[in-house]
């Protein structure tokens, strides 16, 4: 697994699904994230790809707080430049 994917992977578990502010179906996603993220089956491409689309989708959440919004929009940056 490449090393910008193992980072993310680390920020998302500790920044997001950790953290008990942010709201659980934000912390559900994020899981479901890195499961996809730890995919080995998968192309890093395509596991990037099927991150971001997961990611994008609760990235406008209401209620997601604005700390977890700005890691969220940090980590789908980082995610665009896996090949």
């Amino acid at each position: 697994m490449s090393e910008l994917i193992e980072q993310i992977v680390q920020v998302l578990k500790e920044q997001v699904v950790q953290d008990t502010v942010v709201p659980r179906n934000i912390r559900r996603a994020a899981e479901g994230a890195i499961d996809v993220l730890l995919d080995e089956a998968k192309e890093p491409a395509v596991r990037a790809a099927d991150a971001i689309a997961i990611l994008e989708e609760i990235s406008e959440d209401p209620n997601m707080p604005m700390h977890t919004r700005t890691i969220i929009w940090e980590v789908l940056g980082a995610l665009e430049q896996v090949k």
